[in-house]
């Protein structure tokens, strides 16, 4: 008997970094389920790649909501009976601009984390028993050079705090998820989308070049390492 196919979730999927992503798990052949908060976008990008002859389906999801999650949570069950790809890649940057910490209101603060910590690991709490039911999954958490402190960067203060957080979060899920075959890492990908090329002369990169560590995080073989953060398919320091 051929193995069964792969079942992928990709969160914030309906542009940028998330809507390429999904396009190129399922030019792998992995049947994506596409999710995002705004449904009539979701929809549109859904179609977009089921035109394509991708197999693509849209279930709409509020990362911020534990009803949300729970309804996508029956849905993957009752649909799939598995999940054996999550990728957290719903994000939000808020628009305090560049204040630092100590003079940041603890309300934007809040609502990042809401999204880009809390979400993730609300997710990663429900969907990874159906992963340990087939004792295989792959988690890949979207980081980002802004949680690096050697590097230089603008990004708000929230923004840079919730993608270190993201970090500790990927190192401790991968602690408790050990004994299994379920590999759990932190990615930053090239560029947060193809319409944010880099600042240089060369040739900006395709789209499939600019998720291509997250497809191969997503993607790595049994053994391979887990609880890392990876750049352009290294393992980095945190």
């Amino acid at each position: 008997m051929s193995a069964p196919q792969r079942i992928a979730l990709v969160t914030g999927a309906n542009r940028g970094l998330g809507l390429e992503t999904a396009r190129q798990l399922a030019r792998h052949g992995i049947a994506v389920v596409l999710t995002s908060r705004d449904g009539i976008t979701g929809k549109a990008a859904t179609d977009k790649l089921q035109a394509e002859g991708l197999p693509v389906r849209y279930h709409p999801l509020d990362v911020t909501r534990e009803a949300s999650i729970r309804r996508l949570t029956d849905y993957l069950t009752l649909t799939f009976e598995r999940l054996d790809i999550l990728i957290n890649n719903a994000a939000t940057t808020p628009k305090e601009g560049g204040h630092p910490l100590l003079e940041l209101e603890l309300d934007a603060l809040r609502t990042t984390m809401e999204t880009n910590v809390y979400g993730p690991l609300r997710l990663v709490q429900r969907l990874l028993p159906l992963m340990q039911r087939n004792r295989y999954g792959r988690i890949v958490n979207i980081s980002s050079a802004a949680a690096i402190e050697s590097e230089s960067h603008s990004e708000p203060a929230s923004f840079r705090f919730s993608k270190q957080a993201l970090n500790t979060l990927t190192r401790m899920l991968h602690e408790e998820a050990a004994d299994e075959n379920i590999l759990i890492n932190a990615v930053i990908p090239g560029w947060k989308s193809s319409q944010q090329p880099p600042k240089q002369n060369n040739a900006s990169p395709s789209p499939a070049e600019i998720v291509g560590g997250v497809i191969w995080a997503a993607t790595l073989p049994a053994g391979s390492p887990s609880g890392v953060l990876f750049r352009n398919g290294k393992q980095i320091a945190w």
